[in-house]
């Protein structure tokens, strides 16, 4: 699956492209590393976990999502990897039953941010949910969160459901 683009969006130099290209087992440490770097980002502000249960949490997904069917996506900018995305092909939707792609987790490296990797990864996720033939493709987010809250909108994502929260 390796698509390459030019992104030529503001802060992404003419000519950069970025590939998406299905993940390995050399991807794995990469994957790890990026996501326990990441995960305090998918945290509300409201709530004050310790941060060791947040990675502890973060390993219980990665694990869930190797024994399930899913797909491995990494983002590679100048030839160095950038991003993945981890996609579940086989979790239906909790209340309709309907089959979906659901996107487990997706980070990017902080400093390559706002550069197109992220749309670059969601995009070759749609690809793959459509050539599998599942007709949605879910995938969670915090409210504030809004710089990816922003490029899921953009690229058509809307809100289904909302999980309520209130600190007590």
């Amino acid at each position: 699956m390796r698509r390459g683009r030019t992104d030529s969006r503001p802060g992404v130099a003419p000519g950069v492209s970025v590939t998406v290209r299905h993940g390995d087992a050399a991807d794995r440490r990469f994957i790890e590393e990026l996501a326990e770097r990441t995960v305090m980002a998918s945290v509300a502000s409201f709530r004050h976990p310790q941060e060791m249960m947040v990675h502890f949490a973060l390993t219980r997904l990665l694990e869930t999502v190797e024994t399930q069917s899913h797909v491995t996506l990494v983002a590679e900018r100048e030839g160095r990897r950038a991003g993945f995305l981890l996609l579940l092909d086989d979790l239906p939707d909790e209340v309709t039953s309907t089959p979906q792609a659901f996107v487990a987790y997706m980070a990017v490296e902080p400093e390559l941010q706002r550069q197109g990797i992220g749309k670059a990864l969601l995009e070759a996720a749609e690809r793959e949910a459509k050539r599998r033939g599942l007709p949605y493709m879910s995938l969670m987010v915090t409210e504030e969160n809004t710089a990816a809250r922003s490029l899921y909108a953009s690229a058509g994502y809307f809100t289904e459901r909302q999980l309520l929260c209130k600190e007590l």
